[in-house]
C-alpha cells in the first residue's frame, strides 16, 4: 500500500472487505477537544476510532507511551484489524496525531498500512458523505511482532546525544524548542536536550499535508538527515515526532527510532541538562 492514499482512492474502497478505516484524531490537552467525541459527531463512513490515550501503557505517568504488545494486540482487534488487513488512518487536523498510529503498527509488525492524504478535512472540502455515531462493532485477530529497533528509550537517546552516534531530531516549534515558549504541559523545563536539532513538524506539513518530497529531502538534509546517519525522532510526547518519522519514510529514508517519552519525559527530570541556544 502506497504511504499516502488520496481520497478519491479511498471512496473507490470504502467497501472493502480487508479495509480498515480509522480515525486516529488526537487533540493537545489545552485545546479542551475529544477526538472521541468529534468522531461521533462526524467521520468518514465505516471507519473505526483509535483512542491514543486508552491505548498506551497506564503503568506509567507519561502520556500515551507505549503499550505492550497484548494490549496493543486487543485494541487492535477490537477495531477489526487482522494480519492480513489493509489499514488507513486519518485525523482531523489533516495531518497531526494518524503518523502516529502508523509508527505504532510499524513498531508491531504492521505495515499494509497508509495516511489519508489530506485527512477528514480533504474528505469533507471535496463535499464527499460523512456519518455520525459509534462506530461499527468489529472483530479481528492481530499478532503483533514488536520490533523495538523503532523505538528510543532515555538511556539510549542519553547515549546517542553523548557519542555522537545518532542525529537527535525535535519536532517541537521553535519557540518551545529555544525555551522562548512555556511548554504546554505544567512542570517541564523550557528547552531541549543538548545537542538535539530542531526540525519543527509544522515545516513538513502545509495545508494538513505532507509537503513534496522535493521539500522534504531539503528541510531533512539541511539537518545532515541524509541515511548515512542514524536518526532519533522526539517531540513534547511522542506525536508530532512521527511526523518527522513519516516524511523520513516519504523520501526513502530509514524510519529511525522514535523517543516515546520525548521532551514530557526529558523535561520534567531534574536531573537532565537543559539548552536553550
Amino acid at each position: 500500500m502506497d504511504l499516502l492514499i488520496s481520497t478519491q482512492w479511498l471512496a473507490d474502497h470504502l467497501n472493502t472487505p480487508d479495509l480498515v478505516l480509522i480515525d486516529a484524531s488526537w487533540h493537545m490537552p489545552a485545546t479542551k477537544r475529544s477526538g472521541a467525541a468529534e468522531f461521533a459527531e462526524k467521520h468518514i463512513p465505516g471507519a473505526v476510532f483509535f483512542d491514543l490515550d486508552a491505548v498506551s501503557d497506564h503503568s506509567t505517568p507519561l502520556p500515551h507511551m507505549l503499550p505492550d504488545a497484548q494490549s496493543f494486540a486487543r485494541a487492535m482487534s477490537a477495531l477489526g484489524l487482522r494480519n492480513t488487513s489493509r489499514a488507513i488512518i486519518y485525523d482531523a487536523a489533516g495531518l497531526f496525531s494518524a503518523p502516529r498510529l502508523w509508527w505504532m503498527l510499524h513498531v508491531f509488525g504492521f505495515h499494509n498500512v497508509g495516511i489519508l492524504d489530506g485527512g477528514l478535512p480533504a474528505w469533507i472540502a471535496e463535499g464527499r458523505a460523512t456519518e455520525t455515531g459509534p462506530a461499527p462493532q468489529r472483530s479481528g485477530n492481530f499478532t503483533p511482532i514488536r520490533k523495538d529497533n523503532l523505538v528510543a528509550g532515555l538511556e539510549e537517546v542519553r547515549a546517542a546525544l553523548a557519542g555522537g552516534s545518532d542525529l537527535v531530531l525535535d519536532a517541537r516549534a521553535a519557540d518551545r524548542f529555544y525555551g522562548r515558549a512555556a511548554e504546554p504541559r505544567p512542570g517541564l523545563a523550557c528547552g531541549h536536550m543538548p545537542g538535539a536539532l530542531n526540525l519543527p513538524s509544522s515545516d513538513l506539513v502545509a495545508n494538513g499535508r505532507l509537503k513534496e518530497p522535493q521539500a522534504l529531502k531539503e528541510a531533512l538534509n539541511a539537518l545532515g538527515v541524509d541515511g548515512r546517519q542514524p536518526v532519533i525522532t522526539s517531540c513534547g510526547s511522542g506525536v508530532s515526532a512521527a511526523i518527522i518519522t513519516l516524511a523520513m519514510a516519504r523520501v526513502g529514508l530509514p524510519l529511525g527510532r522514535l523517543y516515546d517519552g520525548s521532551w514530557t519525559e526529558w523535561g520534567g527530570r531534574a536531573d537532565l541538562p537543559v539548552a536553550t541556544e
